[in-house]
């Protein structure tokens, strides 16, 4: 599959906002350590990935669907390669 051309930044961002995303959606015992300093890099890499200079341009080529699609793509790619 052919991907538009995001900055490395922006995908990297957007990876680990999905990682971050995934970890604080996991189960915890009540009164677990950690969800505060998850829930305050959510916050971080949403800012990182929602005002990125990439989307202040006048037409950017790819929207943000596309940004996750090639991020799930990598990720599975990622997943394949390690099996």
């Amino acid at each position: 599959m052919r991907h538009q051309p995001f900055p490395d930044d922006l995908v990297l961002a957007q990876e680990a906002w999905t990682r971050t995303y995934a970890e604080l959606a996991r189960p915890r015992t009540p009164g677990a350590a950690g969800v505060t300093v998850l829930r305050r890099r959510l916050i971080r890499l949403s800012v990182q990935v929602y005002f990125h200079p990439y989307w202040a341009r006048p037409r950017p080529t790819a929207g943000r669907a596309d940004l996750l699609r090639q991020v799930r793509d990598r990720q599975r790619d990622r997943g394949a390669a390690a099996a």
